[in-house]
């Protein structure tokens, strides 16, 4: 990280602003549903030479579109200060790339491409997913914001654009290289600004009888499993089905498919084409949005009950983990991701914890955003000997676990907080 990753009272102002209303919609009819605790850029960690710089902290809060039934934030953070020297990369986390290589075949199979047909991936990351579509002969292009990442897309020997897709550079690609057969875009739509530009781009490169596929972190799973570390600055929208369909149609595009992930802690893959083209409207996708309205998800109130339930969480760790401190304990966290700088904001737990350990070597001797908690390798945990350690990285509290089965017969605990408090 660089000092641009921190900002002076005077240069806040120009990477930070709050909508006043809905992102798909565009409806005023906005309700704040859920308050969060202000927190620093998640994947911001930062070196042992910046510790003495503050980083600026933004609202995290929740609003509920009364008009589309949109989940989203409202404050909105410049993607070219998130972005610039991103950090997270597709193949660091688990078993992701693999489900890429399903996700290459299951596409292949559905829209049988001619041998070169051109595709696009938006958001493409370290190229994990265009790597498979290029061993299925396809010609491949790649748009990524971040300049490290996509320099190692490059490297690899994949087209890559070092910028944010919008409408116009929809249209010069298009130019350059014709419209592209298949689109797609994982892990991306939730962090875009501007989603009526992104539809006028999608709608401008697709081809007449091409497929848009998509990925994007599934609302009612976040919900229902307390996926609460999948809200950050990079995701401005929480995603179901029904508000999608709205937005599609009201772009020219619509909704043929709809599937269900388990990636991201519960994903939605979505399928679009063209208004009125050849494909028939899968039965899943009237199934599944039946079914959220059936769950409420139409309503504003089942997010502030979601709110109460996940403030009854943070009540009962800190209890706990006061109790510990009080009693001479030694606490430390385990995960280094983006989402950890989530909860560590929201449980307020920040000052408890001394030190963070994580198996990413990218992490790896940086410091915690805001809190500046450092990052070790995990087999510090032998040297430490911490006497408990709390698992932010909870989805996959199974095999650290079972990684770490010599720290808990050496008399250590493990705290895992989601879905509910353990303590093993």
């Amino acid at each position: 990280m660089n000092s641009e990753n921190f900002l002076t009272e005077e240069s806040k102002s120009r990477i930070y602003f709050k909508r006043d209303r809905c992102r798909l919609c565009n409806s005023l009819s906005v309700e704040l549903v859920m308050p969060f605790v202000a927190t620093p850029v998640g994947d911001h960690y930062v070196a042992a030479g910046q510790l003495d710089i503050s980083q600026e902290a933004y609202s995290l809060d929740l609003y509920f579109c009364n008009s589309c039934g949109q989940l989203q934030l409202l404050d909105v953070v410049d993607p070219a200060f998130i972005y610039g020297e991103y950090l997270y990369e597709t193949s660091t986390s688990m078993g992701l790339v693999e489900h890429f290589q399903r996700y290459a075949d299951d596409l292949i199979e559905t829209i049988h491409p001619h041998q070169g047909s051109f595709a696009v991936d938006i958001g493409c990351n370290d190229g994990s997913f265009l790597k498979y579509l290029r061993q299925k002969n396809l010609s491949v292009l790649g748009i990524e914001p971040a300049k490290e990442i996509a320099k190692k897309v490059e490297s690899a020997g994949i087209d890559v654009l070092n910028t944010f897709f919008s409408h116009e550079l929809a249209c010069k690609i298009k130019e350059e290289r014709g419209a592209a057969t298949v689109i797609s875009a994982n892990n991306v739509m939730a962090n875009v600004e501007d989603l009526g530009g992104f539809a006028k781009g999608i709608r401008e490169l697709l081809s007449p009888d091409g497929i848009f596929t998509f990925e994007s972190g599934s609302l009612v799973d976040l919900i229902r499993n307390c996926v609460i570390d999948n809200i950050y600055h990079e995701h401005l929208c929480y995603f179901r089905l029904n508000p999608l369909v709205k937005y599609f149609q009201n772009h020219g595009l619509e909704v043929v498919d709809i599937q269900h992930s388990p990636t991201k802690g519960g994903s939605l893959r979505g399928t679009i084409q063209h208004k009125g083209t050849s494909r028939n409207i899968s039965p899943a996708v009237l199934d599944r949005m039946s079914w959220e309205t059936s769950l409420g998800f139409d309503q504003a109130e089942t997010y502030k009950e979601f709110a109460s339930r996940m403030e009854g969480i943070r009540k009962q760790l800190l209890s706990l983990l006061n109790d510990l401190k009080k009693n001479g304990k030694t606490i430390s966290g385990y995960g280094a991701s983006v989402g950890v700088t989530t909860l560590l904001y929201y449980y307020g737990v920040g000052q408890m914890l001394d030190v963070l350990y994580d198996d990413n070597p990218i992490k790896q001797g940086l410091h915690s955003p805001g809190y500046h908690i450092p990052v070790n390798p995990s087999p510090d945990i032998y040297k430490n000997k911490p006497d408990y350690i709390l698992i932010f990285a909870w989805r996959y509290a199974v095999p650290i676990m079972k990684k770490h089965a010599q720290y808990l017969a050496n008399g250590g605990h493990f705290i895992v907080p989601l879905p509910g408090i353990e303590v093993i």
